[in-house]
């Protein structure tokens, strides 16, 4: 395991099972799965990680992983609003058609169908959040919803 000493700016989420995050650790090799991170020029990331059982904070390939600089002003801004708001949806990734949400609580996720790339337009301006009729669905931009929004549609 390499262990990168971090200087922690915001912890958005598990904060109840650790209060602060002085290291995290990865695997010390890519084929193992192992994350690079660029130590020596302070660079800030967004890390996404696993709590261990005895404390320590587990980082790699299969987290989500990004520098700060590289984030959209959407995905930031939902980082402290609406993200949360979608802790009851399920993310469905399409590789290829056909492909369909099977329950009401699905956003069908179509970057890879669409771009060949996981973080394409849709990862990056939209937020998969839950409506208050218990459903979820992709929203874009401006101020999160209140209460319910509709979706509009052309006929």
């Amino acid at each position: 395991m390499i262990r990168y000493e971090i200087k922690q700016i915001k912890m958005f989420k598990g904060f109840e099972k650790l209060k602060d995050v002085q290291y995290v650790y990865t695997p010390f090799d890519s084929s193992l799965c192992g994350v690079k991170l660029e130590a020596n020029n302070k660079k800030q990331y967004l890390l996404t990680g696993q709590i261990l059982s005895d404390g320590k904070v587990l980082i790699h390939l299969c987290n989500y992983i990004e520098p700060w600089d590289d984030l959209s002003l959407s995905q930031k801004k939902s980082l402290n609003q609406r993200y949360q708001m979608g802790c009851g949806c399920k993310i469905t990734t399409c590789y290829s058609v056909p492909c369909s949400i099977t329950a009401p609580n699905e956003c069908l996720w179509t970057d890879w169908l669409l771009e060949r790339r996981l973080q394409g337009h849709q990862a990056r301006h939209y937020a998969c959040i839950r409506r208050s009729d218990g459903t979820c669905s992709w929203y874009r931009g401006g101020p999160p919803p209140e209460k319910e929004f509709m979706d509009i549609s052309e006929p």
